[in-house]
């Protein structure tokens, strides 16, 4: 079958996750910078051998990220988008540190499609605003299962800060003008990146399928950087902390700890 062959030709994927990537820069400029810290942070409190779940994974931009930085590390995605699951699949086809599975995070036992009991790190980035706070605060507290003591957690998201307005509004400002000058030069939005996957006779089925699941692209339920630390907390992380913002975004960092680690980490 055509899709067969394609998931077998790393190259003709990988150039799809680039594209994806250069989409998502469209709308955040320092992607990069954000991923920089936050595999920093991994190194700092886990190591350089790290056993990592990519929540929400997309087509596996940390994925890409983790394995090219720290070659003994292992991944597992986990998402839900059929499109972009398929584009990570066949990116990492024959890489025996990277696998994928198929989850939705609303299930309340997402976590049994994972090949792992414990992690090292959760890694989530752009990709947890569209739950709702209730949502996002269960996560937060099964995600604490996943981690071993030790472990951490980090997502970079939306983290706006209501307290600002006239700041928000002028960096708000900056950026749209940016985005209209990249904009005539050629880049992708988040809807021509869309059109173009569904133009791929191989992409095609499975970008319909993403729209019958989640409809169109909503901006979801956003909250600041004290609202996440303290939902983090609640959930057993015994530290949590901003590590990283701009002016619309952060990447929060959960560190778990508790009673009794050294003897659960020795088991694991």
């Amino acid at each position: 079958m055509a899709t067969g062959t394609a998931m077998v030709d790393p190259q003709g994927w990988a150039s799809w996750q680039r594209s994806w990537d250069r989409q998502q820069e469209w709308y955040l400029p320092d992607r990069e910078e954000r991923f920089r810290v936050m595999l920093d942070m991994v190194q700092a409190l886990v190591g350089t051998s790290p056993t990592v779940l990519d929540l929400a994974c997309g087509t596996g931009s940390i994925t890409d990220r983790l394995l090219r930085r720290f070659p003994h590390a292992t991944s597992t995605g986990l998402d839900l988008d059929p499109a972009l699951l398929t584009i990570a699949r066949g990116t990492f086809a024959g890489e025996p540190r990277a696998r994928f599975v198929t989850a939705d995070l609303r299930d309340p036992d997402w976590t049994a499609a994972l090949p792992h009991r414990r992690f090292d790190a959760v890694l989530t980035a752009t990709a947890l605003h569209w739950l709702t706070g209730d949502e996002l605060a269960t996560l937060y507290r099964q995600v604490a299962t996943v981690v071993r003591p030790g472990g951490v957690v980090m997502n970079a998201d939306h983290m706006p800060d209501p307290s600002t307005p006239l700041i928000n509004e002028a960096e708000r400002a900056h950026r749209h003008a940016e985005r209209e000058r990249q904009r005539a030069a050629g880049t992708l939005d988040w809807a021509g990146w869309w059109e173009s996957a569904a133009a791929d006779e191989r992409l095609a089925p499975h970008v319909a399928r993403r729209f019958e699941i989640f409809g169109s692209h909503a901006d979801g339920e956003p909250h600041p950087v004290t609202w996440h630390l303290a939902r983090l907390r609640e959930a057993g992380f015994g530290e949590a902390r901003a590590v990283w913002c701009s002016v619309t975004d952060a990447l929060v960092l959960g560190l778990r700890s508790g009673a009794g680690d050294d003897q659960e980490r020795a088991g694991s």
